[in-house]
């Protein structure tokens, strides 16, 4: 059984903070939330811990974004990910905590290394369907075994150059949808036991608070070197997780 310690607690702690950034529009912050839990606790049990923390920062972040939107990207990405959940719920018993690493780690690589080396491309793509149904099922997926769905997300919501405040709204209301479906498999799987939710409540005031910082952010402050920030972050901790996933799976 894992017993909290200062490390936990403190990783806890900015993990929820992480979570209430990203409902708050800052992009790519809230997918470090999982990565750094899970560097004292299986992703699988770090998912689970923090799903209702994502859950109640939503309607924090729906709220504040309920003007700002792209409503043909929300009508192509919330069913294809309700496909992607329901083939994680279908296939969890099959997926090992290592496994759940290396994904995890992989994806965030993956991410980083297009955006850097410029995979973005230079001019706007428009939301299209057969795009958006495979990366939104993607991203639910990843999203349903991690909390991870953000880089599948931003691989197809990037390239379209939404503006500022549209992008961070369509993607605030995106994963409030996806969080929202997660519920049912999540508790079916056990997920959602008392010790999560007492570790929810002491960790909600940090994850709000951070939502609107974040949305005050988003409003007024550029995002190039915050965003740089948070790409090396993602990096370096997706360079752990995927080898303590590579180095789990062969031990096993």
């Amino acid at each position: 059984m894992f017993v909290p310690d200062l490390g936990f607690a403190l990783a806890a702690g900015l993990a929820a903070f992480f979570v209430g950034m990203g409902k708050g529009g800052v992009p790519m912050v809230g997918s470090l939330a999982v990565p750094t839990l899970a560097l004292f606790m299986s992703p699988i049990t770090a998912a689970g811990l923090l799903l209702p923390v994502y859950v109640i920062s939503d309607m924090f972040g729906v709220w504040a974004y309920r003007r700002e939107f792209s409503g043909r990207n929300l009508a192509i990405l919330i069913p294809a990910a309700t496909l992607g959940i329901g083939i994680g719920w279908a296939t969890a018993s099959l997926v090992t905590d290592a496994e759940v690493m290396l994904i995890v780690g992989l994806i965030g690589l993956a991410f980083c290394l297009i955006r850097w080396l410029g995979g973005a491309g230079a001019a706007a793509r428009p939301a299209d369907v057969p795009r958006g149904l495979f990366w939104g099922a993607v991203s639910g997926f990843t999203s349903f075994v991690s909390h991870g769905g953000a880089p599948p997300y931003q691989m197809y919501v990037v390239p379209q150059r939404l503006p500022k405040m549209v992008y961070a709204g369509t993607t605030t209301l995106t994963f409030a949808a996806i969080n929202a479906l997660k519920l049912i498999p999540y508790a079916a799987l056990g997920q959602l036991n008392p010790a999560n939710l007492t570790a929810t409540a002491l960790l909600m005031p940090v994850a709000v608070a951070a939502t609107f910082v974040g949305v005050w952010l988003t409003r007024r402050l550029p995002e190039k070197l915050f965003y740089r920030l948070v790409m090396a972050a993602l990096f370096l901790i997706s360079l752990k997780l995927v080898w303590d996933g590579a180095t789990g799976m062969l031990a096993g």
